[in-house]
C-alpha cells in the first residue's frame, strides 16, 4: 500500500509520477536523453546500466522493467539481463561494458568510490568520456529514480511478464512519448484576443 494516495492501477513509478505531473516532466526528459537519445553507447547497453543499478539498490520495478527494456533492445535476451545481475564480469557483454558497470556500481555505493583506475580502464576498453559520463550520470540518475520509486512504497506487481511488453514499446518510442498515457497532456495556452 502506497505511503500516500498515489493514482490507482499504475505501476511504479508511474503512479508517482502521474500525482506530480510538473516533477515527472523533467524526470522522463532526462530518462529520455540518457537512455533513448541516440548515443555512441548502444541503447540496450544504458538500459543494462540502468538495471544494474536498480539490482543493486533492490527496486524490484526498476530493475524488472528496465531489465525488460534492455532485453527488448538485446533481440528478447532476458537470460542475458539476469546473468549481468548475478555476474556481469562473466556475461556475455563487451569488456568496455563491464569496466562500465564497474564504475556504474561504485557509483551507486558512493560517488568517491569511483576511482582514476575505473576510469583509465574504461578508456582503455574505448569508453569516450560522453560515455563514462552519462554511466556515472545514469547510475546517480538511478538510485534517485529506485529510492522515489521504493520511498513511495508504489504498487509493484511481482509478475515479470507484466512488464514484458511496457519494456518493448519503451525501447521502441522511449521516455517522453510513453509518459504521455500516464500524464494530463499539457494544454496550450489560450491565445489572448482583443
Amino acid at each position: 500500500m502506497p505511503h500516500i494516495n498515489l493514482p490507482q492501477g499504475l505501476q511504479g513509478i508511474r503512479s508517482a509520477m502521474a500525482f506530480r505531473p510538473e516533477t515527472a516532466k523533467p524526470l522522463n526528459e532526462l530518462a529520455e536523453a540518457l537512455l533513448h537519445a541516440p548515443n555512441s553507447l548502444p541503447q540496450g547497453d544504458r538500459e543494462l546500466i540502468a538495471t544494474y543499478v536498480s539490482y543493486l539498490n533492490d527496486c524490484y520495478f526498476c530493475q524488472t522493467v528496465h531489465g525488460s527494456i534492455a532485453a527488448a533492445c538485446l533481440n528478447d535476451d532476458y537470460d542475458l539481463v539476469k546473468r549481468v545481475k548475478a555476474d556481469f564480469q562473466s556475461a556475455e557483454i563487451s569488456d568496455k561494458l563491464k569496466t562500465l558497470l564497474v564504475i556504474a556500481a561504485k557509483v551507486q555505493m558512493g560517488g568517491k568510490q569511483v576511482t582514476t583506475g575505473d576510469v583509465t580502464a574504461a578508456r582503455a576498453q574505448g569508453a569516450t568520456d560522453t560515455e563514462i559520463h552519462d554511466t556515472v550520470l545514469i547510475a546517480a540518475a538511478f538510485c534517485m529514480y529506485n529510492r522515489y520509486v521504493d520511498g513511495l512504497d508504489t504498487w509493484q506487481p511481482q509478475e515479470e511478464e507484466l512488464y514484458r511488453e511496457r519494456g518493448k514499446k519503451t525501447a521502441r518510442e522511449g521516455y517522453v512519448t510513453m509518459s504521455r498515457e500516464y500524464l494530463p497532456s499539457q494544454a496550450e495556452p489560450e491565445p489572448v484576443t482583443k
